[in-house]
């Protein structure tokens, strides 16, 4: 009997044990499906990345995010890991740029408990907060108000913006909405209040500040009625409706013990009636849970796109962060009806796309854009027709736009090549008007293209933003892309004309000292020239580091060079100079490896020119240095501006193996893939595999690359071969391996990879 009773016993704890192995199992593989548990909003919050923590949507209108409420360069997108107040939550952001603005709609919730004011946030409400009572998740944003026992909660769809507070027991429980409210750049000029009724508030706030006609209409609901409210202009107290550049209105209520308020915003760029159907058609109720649960759905989706595989934790939530800051801009910018604001500063309709808008170029054409076009391609006709959509409102391709307004930020003319490459990968828009709108942007006669037509060069000139470098090269290149475009078309004037202008860059080199340099209107070069040293010719950078920048003709530029081993050596050279400790260095000069600067955009393909001169070990080597050193899983983990997604999109591409050094070519550079397995979503049949075989942490040279069981034998691989999906294959060893693509190292410059 007792045998039995044993032997019952042993057969109970295996099962017992089997259950618990068998759950343990299937919580593994709830966690390794759930990426959004990767996601750290946190990384750039410190340091030199400019990142906000707060509450969004892929490409949303809404960027929900606590402001600290103190001005200054580390608090560009209204959050700094390193301080220790928050002064309120707005409800729009920009993601990663050195541009203040926006914050639009500050909301903030007080009660008795303190009332302690200060200058440095311009005496606004605020408390104190710890990083260990806040939290950030895809769609979801929560902190401990700690002077107030206050927590805040946030989460949005597209189009509104959701808080809910739980506060403790008060009769003087207040809701601060601050319309006057502004840091940095952003000032407001025009702000309006009106009560709809008694849980209901409605508004603008028009301001200016990079963009100088911004303008955010607003319907606000409380899911209790508030009993009374003050309001006020310019700080004096006064009666709705309210108008004035500095208005707020604070609603009073009396709270019990963890009673909770919902406030729902919805907004618009075009009206009253575009917020208040952004309310009706993305949210019926006041569940906040519900709409954050949808939230955090949407984004698991998004991230689903691509699977890594790797026993490094810290690795996966890089990644999957660098995917989700890489789907914080463009910024939806119509409403569900499609009316926006446009860019001539008239009331638009987009009619069958989205409107979108923040649209970075000078970054985000590099990488960013070729990256939508593998896992956004939903989206990208829709960013196409936006870009269109500005061209139709003011005769020229946007260069750096937002809130339906062309700051004239930075250089080039860069929707071309992200036009020129979408038309390429057959996504659909009206051709014809594309190709007029590259034309058009292309000969206009302001951003001296005018004087760069007559000279084939931007000269130097007295303005303190000169660039004329780097226009000269940019320019350059974005003419190659039209030049592709128009030989496709059968436009052969255009094309022979275009592609003349697209070696522009060769007027600028000074064949006796071997760089691009700057010359003036009469066609001397500048002397004297340090090539290390920032000058105004050369747009945040210097000469080491636009050297390298002629995509569309690399094999001209060794050439110039002196030939394939006087390039590789100059490239040495590139990442073994060292700054001194005399060297004035910018601000944007950050993630420098000798004169490489990854903290800034102009240096991001420059690894990768290695392969173009049968050196692939030191691309290899280099890219695999830059993963591991310049990006961590910490706030201070972008070693620069983020700049709407092109940070990011770097660490995706050369994390999986390959990167687009001419961005309009379909061709994307191979390098050593960081995780030993990852998986791309192309569509919902068809998927590519990425295998690292022998994979480790010395093992970071390709010995052999397979395509679908065919050796692939030159250093790159084209998009058509991506979107076809299958199984691309490296093996990989811990020695050099340079003998490896033996068909050739250099796309055609002159084609484009159908």
């Amino acid at each position: 009997m007792n045998y039995k009773i044993s032997y019952l016993h042993i057969i109970l704890l295996f099962l017992l044990w089997s259950c618990k192995k068998e759950s343990k199992q299937n919580n593994d593989l709830i966690e390794e499906i759930s990426m959004t548990t990767y996601v750290n909003p946190f990384i750039g919050t410190d340091g030199p990345g400019n990142t906000y923590p707060g509450a969004t949507l892929p490409f949303g209108m809404v960027q929900l995010s606590p402001d600290i409420g103190i001005p200054g360069w580390d608090r560009i997108a209204g959050y700094y890991y390193k301080d220790s107040i928050i002064s309120g939550f707005s409800h729009t952001h920009l993601t990663g740029t050195g541009a203040g603005d926006l914050y639009d709609i500050l909301v903030m919730p007080t009660n008795s408990k303190f009332s302690k004011k200060i200058k440095n946030n311009n005496y606004k409400p605020f408390s104190t907060y710890t990083h260990d009572r806040e939290n950030a998740s895809p769609g979801y944003y929560t902190v401990d108000l700690l002077d107030y026992n206050i927590k805040a909660e946030l989460t949005t769809t597209n189009r509104v913006g959701i808080h809910r507070y739980t506060f403790p027991k008060d009769s003087a429980t207040a809701i601060h909405v601050d319309l006057g409210y502004a840091i940095n750049w952003d000032k407001a000029t025009d702000t309006y209040i009106e009560k709809v009724n008694d849980s209901t508030i409605q508004g603008y706030r028009m301001s200016t500040g990079w963009a100088k006609d911004q303008r955010i209409y607003f319907v606000m609901q409380f899911s209790k009625p508030y009993q009374k409210y003050s309001v006020f202009k310019n700080d004096t107290i006064t009666t709705l409706p309210v108008q004035g550049a500095d208005t707020k209105i604070i609603l009073q209520y009396d709270t019990e013990e963890g009673e909770q308020i919902v406030i729902k915003t919805g907004i618009s760029t075009a009206g009253f009636e575009g917020a208040k159907q952004s309310l009706l058609k993305e949210t019926s109720d006041f569940n906040f849970d519900k709409y954050q649960k949808k939230a955090q759905q949407v984004w698991e989706k998004e991230l689903q796109k691509i699977k890594i595989v790797t026993a490094d934790k810290n690795k996966k939530h890089i990644f999957y962060t660098m995917m989700y800051q890489s789907m914080l801009a463009p910024t939806l910018l119509s409403d569900a009806n499609g009316d926006y604001k446009g860019a001539n500063d008239t009331i638009t309709k987009a009619r069958g796309f989205n409107r979108y808008d923040t649209f970075s170029l000078w970054d985000t054409f590099r990488a960013a854009h070729p990256l939508h076009t593998i896992i956004q391609k939903e989206r990208v006709s829709d960013m196409i027709q936006s870009l269109l959509a500005h061209y139709i409102e003011t005769g020229i391709l946007p260069v750096w736009s937002m809130q339906g307004n062309e700051t004239n930020m930075m250089i080039g003319y860069h929707a071309v090549p992200v036009i020129v490459d979408a038309y390429f990968k057959g996504f659909e828009f009206d051709t014809e008007l594309a190709f007029n709108a590259c034309i058009k942007s292309a000969m206009v006669d302001d951003r001296q293209i005018d004087i760069y037509k007559k000279l084939g060069y931007v000269p130097t000139g007295e303005d303190h933003e000169n660039w004329s470098v780097s226009k000269t090269m940019e320019y350059a290149y974005d003419d190659w892309c039209i030049a592709m475009f128009a030989k496709d078309l059968g436009k052969e004037e255009v094309y022979t004309y275009f592609l003349k202008r697209s070696e522009n860059w060769k007027n600028l080199y000074n064949d006796k000292r071997s760089w691009l340099q700057p010359k003036d209107i009469e066609g001397n070069f500048v002397e004297p020239f340090v090539p290390k040293e920032y000058t105004p010719y050369f747009c945040e950078s210097n000469a080491w580091q636009y050297y390298w920048f002629v995509p569309q003709d690399i094999d001209g530029l060794i050439k110039k060079t002196g030939g394939e081993e006087r390039f590789s050596e100059k490239l040495d050279s590139m990442f073994s100079y060292r700054s001194t400790s005399g060297d004035k260095l910018p601000i944007f000069s950050t993630g420098m490896i000798g004169q490489y600067v990854h903290g800034n955009e102009p240096s991001h393909h420059i690894a990768y020119l290695y392969n173009y001169v049968q050196k692939p070990s030191k691309t290899q080597e280099l890219t695999r240095r830059i993963l591991e050193e310049q990006y961590k899983n910490e706030p201070n983990g972008h070693c620069g501006n983020e700049d709407c997604g092109q940070m990011s999109s770097w660490y995706i591409f050369s994390a999986l193996g390959f990167y687009p050094v001419n961005p309009a070519q379909g061709v994307y550079m191979l390098t050593s893939p960081l995780f030993e397995k990852s998986e791309l979503q192309i569509s919902d049949t068809t998927t590519l595999s990425i295998k690292a075989n022998n994979l480790s942490d010395k093992n970071i040279y390709i010995q052999k690359v397979m395509l679908n069981d065919k050796e692939v034998k030159r250093p790159f691989i084209t998009h058509q071969e991506i979107i076809k999906g299958g199984t691309l294959e490296f093996d990989m060893s811990d020695l050099p391996n340079d003998t490896i693509f033996s068909e050739g190292t250099l796309p055609k410059i002159n084609s484009i990879y159908k």
